[in-house]
Parts: structure tokens; C-alpha cells; sequence
């Protein structure tokens, strides 16, 4: 018996060994799984240093000449604002409902990790989550938004980095500048901009309250959406921020009583037409980065202009349609006449349906706005504003066998010989036709080239009575040279500086002498008499010099005035998209002038 238990202890030992054996070649295989598992996790680790480099999307803004924000180009909305421009009871509120424990962990809560497992294995399911702000930080900037074990480890090793090289307070202010918190809104800033119209810094501490329930679901806990939801989660970080002795029970009693935003504040475009002109332009110029680089683009509206021409096209419309049928539209372009800045631009009624801007693409026929270039012609072939001309029935070959063209005064009158600045003053067509025909239709087009008409320019006789289409813009731009003699380029933007306050790109004006003094003092004659004496007597009310032009095309279909006085040079432009006919006698001076009159009253000096 004793032999025969001597060989069973030795069997149980060696059972023993062997599966020590086993679990201890299991344990390495294990561990060897393990191990390879966090070496290949961390493998393709990124350097926090990084974030040193890193530079957040942030909008661009473009700004009045004035200093009033215009409108904001981005993908994502975001204003990127320093930490220490937070306010702390800002902060404290994320914090109190994120991460009560973040200004003692390490970047990962351990013990959070353990009570978060503790009420998940209770309610037999993820109730709730142990991630950090600054794990929440490091997952943004440097991992991708799946949910697996690798990026779990991942996100606590970077956090773990992020801890040792950065301050609490750096962290809370890249992650506060890089939450999501809908409504377009990243970052703190633009979501306090977004739901309150107001900037980080004016918040009240229920409106901080409720920006800090965002990021975790920003659509459920919409005030706009669910607003109810977003009480009740509104009031759970007042309670935490009370248990955390972040505020004080009265605090805490007013921040509970504040109302819900109603309604998100969305930046529509002040002067939308000129907006989206300039951010075509933009676009072109620095392509995507217009929408991420926080540019500050220092436009030249006029903010106080720009208000003007918008009510002075309302008001003079709404008279329109008053004699007329619904349905009239208007543009104004205003400009500096010795840099060329587009002061004020209006290029219809309601941009958000319809954004074709009059102003600068509707070809339209000038009708008699056109006739100074045929006037200038003459002036630089040698003619004084009393040269005296023909206003007597005229007839030519029309363009098809047999056809003849009358040209006919608006009034069917004609007065004999009569000097140039009463033929443009009166707006008369056979005296202005008889003229053109003796200068040349190619030496006008020259003339309209020269002062910057681009538009094709169709080379017969009709020309002289603005037969051929062109922009209210260009039309604007050519005029200035009958104010100074000089052609100059329209200029949307002073200067451009990147987020840093450095300018990186500066606009100058440009311009070049096309008439010499002695012609600009004789045009000024002649459309000066327009308002004196002739179909723009109406703008003598403004009680100072102004020059100009009316212009109306065939069946009142078109209305212009073009005018200007000592600084600004004002186009006026009324008609139907459709090219139906404003109403009967729907004249420029009758539907444009008036418009034209109100804006240069308004900006008077």
C-alpha cells in the first residue's frame, strides 16, 4: 500500500506540474497577446506635440468699412477664443457636468472608470461613460470617431501626454474651442454667438449652463427641438455646479428661472449681393482656405450707405408698384469716384430666393443713360457744349432690305437746331442719332471701351440710344471718368489680414487719365444741364451740384439714372427680371430718379 501510494502522490505531482505548465504557457501566450495588441495599438501613436502646430478651421469675417461684421464665410462656424477669455463660471460648467474630477486626474478618472463599470453592471447595460474632457479632447484632434478597444487605449495614452505637457486650462480651452455643439456652431464661441446672438463673454450663467449640455447630444438636447429635455438637462449641470460649491444657491436659483433661446441666431449676409460678389471673388483668389483661415476681409461698404440704398430702393419700388403691376425689381451701385471702393450694392429685393445680382450680371439696354458717350465723342472730336445740331425727322436703311428706321423723340417733337447740351438735356434722339452718325458708331464704341464699357457693343446706329446690353456696374465705373477724366477699377476690399492681425493682401487704387480737364469740365456742362434744365430737373431738390443721365428703353421696359456729385458716382436701375414692361411711362426719370435722389440725400454730408 505504501509503494502503491507513493507512485499516486507522484502522479498528482506530475499532473500538477503539467498543468502549471499549461496555465503558464497559456498565461505568456496571453500576455504575448497582449503585449503585441498595446505595442501594435500604440505603434502609430501621434505626437501631442502636434497640438502646438495644430490650427483649428476657423471662419472668416468680412467687415464694413466702418468696422461692422458683414457676414462670416466657413464650413465649419468657428471663432477661436484664448482660454483665459473664458469666463470661469463658463468653464465650471462643462466641467461640472463632463468631468467633475478633471482638475485632480491625471487625464484618465480611474476612479470614475470604476463607478461608471459599477452603474453599468447595476443596470445591465452602458448607462454611463468614463471618457475624460481631455480624453474627450484627445479623441477630436487625434482619433477617429470609431468605437473600438485599440482607440479606447489609444485615447488614454494621448490623454496621459496631453496631461504632462499641457496645463488644465490649455486643455479646457482647445476642447471648449473644438466641441461641437449643432446649429453649425464649433467651438464655445460661435455657439454662444449661435444660440444667444451674444460672444462668449457676455454669457449668463444659465446660458453657460446650457451650452454646456450641448456636446454631449446636441440635437436631443436642443432648446430649439426639445426644449423641455433641454430644461431638465439644463438644471442637472446647475445642480451639479451647486453640489461642487462652483455657485452659490442664489445663483443657482436665477440661472434655474432664465428663459430658453427661442429661435438660433443665424449670421445672415448685411449686404448680401456685394457678400457674395466679394466671396466669389475670394474664393477664386485663396480657394478653400476663404472658409478656414479666419481671415478678416475689410471690405468697402458703408455700412450707413449700404442701410441707405437698401431703404431708398424699397421706398422708391413700393411707389412704382403703387401705378403698376407687383413684381418690379431695382439695383444700385455706389462708388468712391476717386479709389473706385464700391461704397454701397444692391442687387435686388430678396437675395435668400433669388440671388442673381442685378447690379453686376443683368445685361440690360441702358436706353439714353448711354447717349454721354456719344456726346464725349464729340467733345474730344472738337465740339463745345454749344455746337449746334439738327433735331429734325431722320430716316436710315434698316438692317433688312427695304426696312427703314426712324429714330422719333419721346414727345414726337422736334426743335430744329439746337445746341449739344440742350440735345442731351432734353434726351433727343434724332438730334443725338444725326450726331453718332456723324462721329462714327465705331469711334463711340472706342469712346465706351476707353471709359471701361466691356459688354459686347453691337456696331450700327441704335447704339447712340443705349440699343446694346451692359451692366449697371460697368455703366456706374464709366461714369466716373465724365466726374474726373480718370478710368478706375472697382475695388470690393481694402485689405485682407490672416487670424494673427498680419495683412496679407492690400488693394490700392487704380486709375488712368482717358479725358483731359477741358472735356471733363464740358461734359459736366452737358450733364449738368440734365438736371438744370432738362429730364432730371427733379434732383435740383438735393440743393448741391450733380451730374447725371436718365435712360429709358423701348415699351418702359428699362429705367436708369446715372449720376454724380463731388465724391460718389450712383447708378439707379428699375425694371422686370422678365423684360416685360415697368407700366406706361415708367420713365427713368419717373421710376429711377426718385430712388436715386433719396439715397444721395441720405448720404449727404
Amino acid at each position: 500500500m505504501s509503494n502503491l501510494g507513493q507512485d499516486l502522490r507522484k502522479a498528482e505531482e506530475k499532473a500538477r506540474s503539467r498543468k502549471f505548465l499549461y496555465l503558464f504557457v497559456f498565461a505568456c501566450a496571453v500576455c504575448g497577446i497582449l503585449g503585441g495588441f498595446v505595442y501594435w495599438t500604440l505603434s502609430d501613436l501621434p505626437q501631442v506635440n502636434a497640438i502646438e502646430e495644430y490650427v483649428p478651421a476657423e471662419s472668416s469675417k468680412v467687415y464694413s468699412s466702418d468696422g461692422k461684421i458683414l457676414a462670416e464665410f466657413y464650413y465649419e462656424r468657428r471663432t477661436f477664443v484664448p482660454s483665459y477669455k473664458i469666463p470661469d463660471y463658463v468653464k465650471k460648467a462643462f466641467v461640472a457636468i463632463e468631468d467633475a474630477r478633471f482638475y485632480s486626474h491625471p487625464g484618465v478618472d480611474f476612479i470614475g472608470i470604476l463607478r461608471a463599470l459599477a452603474e453599468d453592471i447595476r443596470a445591465r447595460g452602458m448607462v454611463q461613460g468614463g471618457s475624460t474632457i481631455t480624453q474627450q479632447l484627445a479623441k477630436m484632434l487625434f482619433l477617429k470617431p470609431e468605437k473600438s478597444l485599440s482607440r479606447k487605449v489609444k485615447e488614454a495614452v494621448i490623454s496621459l501626454q496631453l496631461e504632462k505637457r499641457y496645463t488644465k486650462d490649455e486643455i479646457l480651452g482647445l476642447y471648449l474651442n473644438q466641441a461641437y455643439f449643432g446649429t453649425r456652431a464649433f467651438g464655445v464661441e460661435a455657439a454662444s454667438q449661435a444660440y444667444f446672438g451674444k460672444s462668449v463673454t457676455g454669457l449668463t450663467l444659465g446660458e453657460a449652463a446650457l451650452l454646456a449640455t450641448l456636446p454631449k447630444a446636441p440635437s436631443h438636447y436642443s432648446p430649439f427641438r426639445n426644449p423641455e429635455q433641454s430644461k431638465e438637462r439644463r438644471a442637472t449641470v446647475l445642480d451639479s455646479m451647486l453640489r461642487h460649491r462652483f455657485i452659490t444657491r442664489d445663483q443657482y436659483t436665477r440661472a434655474m428661472q432664465e428663459p430658453l433661446p427661442l429661435s438660433p441666431h443665424y449670421r445672415k449676409y448685411e449686404a448680401p449681393y456685394f457678400v457674395e460678389l466679394l466671396r466669389q471673388q475670394m474664393e477664386h483668389k485663396y480657394g478653400n482656405a476663404v472658409y478656414t483661415a479666419g481671415y478678416k476681409i475689410h471690405s468697402t461698404i458703408d455700412s450707413s450707405m449700404q442701410l441707405a440704398a437698401e431703404e431708398a430702393l424699397e421706398k422708391g419700388v413700393n411707389a412704382v408698384e403703387k401705378r403698376v403691376k407687383k413684381g418690379v425689381q431695382a439695383s444700385l451701385v455706389a462708388i468712391d469716384m476717386r479709389t473706385g471702393h464700391i461704397k454701397a450694392m444692391v442687387g435686388g429685393f430678396d437675395f435668400w430666393q433669388n440671388q442673381f445680382n442685378r447690379a453686376t450680371q443683368a445685361l440690360r439696354q441702358p436706353g439714353s443713360a448711354f447717349k454721354p458717350f456719344v456726346y464725349a465723342t464729340a467733345l474730344e472730336d472738337g465740339m463745345t457744349p454749344d455746337y449746334m445740331i439738327q433735331d429734325s425727322p431722320i430716316s436710315f436703311q434698316g438692317a433688312r432690305p427695304g426696312q427703314i428706321w426712324s429714330p422719333k423723340n419721346y414727345d414726337g417733337k422736334y426743335h430744329g437746331a439746337v445746341p449739344l447740351k440742350t440735345a442731351i438735356a432734353k434726351s433727343l434722339n434724332a438730334a443725338t442719332v444725326r450726331l453718332a452718325a456723324t462721329l462714327g458708331v465705331d469711334n463711340i464704341i472706342e469712346t465706351a471701351r476707353k471709359f471701361g464699357i466691356t459688354s459686347d457693343l453691337q456696331p450700327y446706329l441704335p447704339l447712340a440710344l443705349g440699343a446694346s446690353d451692359v451692366t449697371l456696374a460697368e455703366m456706374v465705373r464709366a461714369y466716373s471718368v465724365f466726374a474726373t477724366g480718370r478710368k478706375i477699377d472697382l475695388i470690393p476690399y481694402e485689405r485682407i489680414e490672416n487670424r494673427d492681425g498680419i495683412v496679407i493682401d492690400e488693394r490700392y487704387p487704380h486709375s488712368e487719365e482717358v479725358l483731359d480737364k477741358d472735356t471733363v469740365s464740358s461734359m459736366k456742362v452737358l450733364l449738368g444741364a440734365v438736371v438744370r434744365e432738362g429730364t432730371a430737373t427733379k434732383a435740383r431738390d438735393l440743393g448741391r451740384p450733380v451730374y447725371g443721365k436718365t435712360g429709358t428703353t423701348n415699351n418702359f421696359s428699362d429705367a436708369w439714372f446715372i449720376g454724380f456729385d463731388d465724391r460718389l458716382v450712383v447708378g439707379v436701375w428699375v425694371g422686370r427680371d422678365n423684360h416685360k414692361p415697368i407700366g406706361n411711362k415708367e420713365t427713368g426719370a419717373q421710376a429711377a430718379l426718385p430712388i436715386w435722389i433719396d439715397f444721395m440725400k441720405k448720404v449727404q454730408r
